[in-house]
């Protein structure tokens, strides 16, 4: 249903901002409430990141098993999954299905942005402005934006003269894009490159690959989903989910309680091996140490150059691919099929943007500082601003007007990832300083999404109108996820993980590294002495 926006105007308990995995789960808990919400979604339905990114290829990194709600028994039950790691489309599938089964469309309005939006402390409500003008007032603002929606176009000069066509994959057109016969270039070799590239190249008659920095990338050895693969999870559905909640990424990987200097080298290796023909992220997990020790990462990630090196058959090429700048996992580890082999084509080629930097598009396609390379398409596989970028686009102030972005000017301050000091009844669902980007998203949404509706719900007992993260209390927390960021390798990378993608930006680790297990006990602890660290006013 996509609403008049006309008839927008007016007062509600609620209003929450994104339509994907959060978005709707926060409108279902917020229904059961009692609460008026209204929910503003851009896009023309449902899905988040997952309505955005339609690139070819794209695909979830987390088995589809688990990523997925937990808080419907018989959701979990009733949706059939077809593959190992869901594609887009099935994931898309998915959301749809929820919104219609928990009749969720009627307070979300479509194809609408949130321009701005102001806390007024005396009615202590905050004003709303969508950009076509209609304006609602709410008494709580909730933010399920998602930590990857802003896409990044990269500031390249010339780019408005390229004659051909230019896509990103993080906006990618809803109708299928074919690339038969076409000369196409692909920028950027994340995750969504690492994706894209492979499927590109069944198409194209040349595929040129633009590549800055290597990342690191695992098999995913995906396959069809047969019944009883599903009907064995979810015999055990309930205490799967509960294990998974209690780790450190929400997934129930194999976690090691070994490290790796306990452990003799050829003995290293098999489990290396062992891992890798498992497929996916789960190679981090390895040893206990990967993420804390460089010489224990380095022995995992050497395994996986010597992978890439016996897979592309050019040593030149596998020299470029093979990452020696950063530590494994320390950038988001990539989950792939096919994409080194890729490299092998005869139509395929690597150039490598240290050496060569683009000087400039041009209308024909690419120039770099060595040479001009003839396209007719370009992707930009360039990413996003994450985690903040979504909320840096809309004009958010609190108390005395103070600007969100103005806050955060040297980097993003929370409590708890939860909520910011200076902007009352502002909650953030995985925002700063929370897991998010490090789990399973699902997994910490519904953390977030549950512990939200609790304290609301407390608030409304207790007869308390607004709720506000103390300042004291957030730089407490801020100073424990930087202290315990330090203790690991993350800081050692220049990542988007620490924002260092987007010029200018402030470059501090960005999620909680703690784990998602002692995160959740940390929030149930606070919630239970009642919510240390916040402040509370009447109505």
């Amino acid at each position: 249903m996509i609403r008049n926006h006309s008839t927008l105007a007016g007062d509600v308990d609620v209003v929450v901002i994104g339509a994907g995995f959060a978005g709707l789960y926060m409108l279902h808990r917020l229904r059961q409430l009692g609460l008026k919400t209204q929910v503003f979604e851009a896009g023309k339905g449902v899905g988040g990141t997952w309505y955005w990114n339609r690139y070819p290829g794209a695909r979830c990194d987390v088995e589809s098993m688990q990523y997925s709600y937990s808080f419907s028994e018989e959701l979990q039950q009733e949706w059939q999954w077809t593959e190992r790691y869901p594609k887009q489309d099935e994931i898309l599938r998915y959301i749809n299905h929820v919104a219609d089964r928990f009749e969720l469309r009627s307070d979300i309005a479509f194809e609408t942005r949130i321009a701005s939006a102001s806390y007024d402390p005396e009615s202590q409500r905050w004003s709303v402005r969508t950009e076509q003008g209609a304006t609602l007032s709410a008494r709580f603002l909730i933010t399920a934006a998602g930590c990857l929606s802003a896409a990044r176009m990269p500031d390249l000069a010339g780019l408005a003269s390229f004659k051909g066509q230019c896509y990103h994959t993080g906006n990618w057109p809803h109708e299928p894009v074919d690339f038969t016969g076409m000369r196409v270039g692909v920028i950027g070799t994340g995750s969504s490159g690492i994706q894209t590239i492979p499927v590109i190249a069944k198409q194209a008659s040349e595929l040129v690959v633009f590549q800055r920095t290597p990342n690191f990338s695992i098999p995913a050895w995906n396959r069809p989903l047969s019944d009883e693969d599903q009907q064995a999870w979810k015999a055990d559905y309930a205490a799967n989910r509960e294990k998974a909640r209690r780790t450190r990424s929400g997934i129930l990987y194999e976690y090691s309680t070994r490290a790796t200097t306990e452990v003799p080298q050829a003995e290293r290796e098999l489990e290396y091996e062992r891992r890798w023909n498992r497929g996916g992220a789960n190679y981090t997990h390895a040893f206990n140490d990967i993420y804390t020790n460089r010489t224990s990462n380095d022995s995992a990630a050497q395994f996986v150059r010597n992978k890439i090196h016996a897979t592309v058959n050019d040593p030149d090429v596998a020299a470029l691919l093979a990452p020696n700048d950063h530590a494994i996992g320390t950038k988001r580890i990539c989950v792939d099929t096919d994409y080194y082999q890729t490299f092998n084509q005869a139509h395929v080629s690597l150039v490598d943007l240290r050496a060569a930097p683009i000087e400039e598009i041009v209308p024909e396609g690419i120039r770099t500082v060595t040479a001009t390379y003839a396209l007719d398409c370009i992707v930009f596989a360039t990413g996003y601003d994450a985690v903040t970028g979504a909320l840096d686009r809309i004009d958010i102030r609190g108390t005395g007007g103070l600007a969100l972005k103005d806050k955060w000017v040297e980097g993003p301050r929370t409590y708890l990832g939860l909520m910011t000091a200076g902007f009352p009844n502002l909650f953030f669902i995985t925002g700063p300083g929370s897991p998010s980007i490090l789990t399973n998203v699902v997994v910490a949404i519904e953390q977030h999404v549950d512990w939200i509706a609790k304290c609301i719900a407390s608030m409304q007992e207790h007869k308390r109108g607004v709720a506000e993260a103390d300042a004291s209390a957030e730089n407490d927390w801020v100073a424990h996820v930087n202290e315990v960021a330090s203790k690991t390798l993350f800081p050692t990378t220049k990542s988007w993980f620490m924002g260092a993608n987007i010029p200018g930006k402030p470059q501090v680790f960005l999620p909680y590294v703690g784990g998602l297990g002692n995160y959740t006990e940390i929030c149930d602890d606070v919630a239970a002495d009642d919510y240390r660290g916040f402040a509370f006013k009447p109505f």
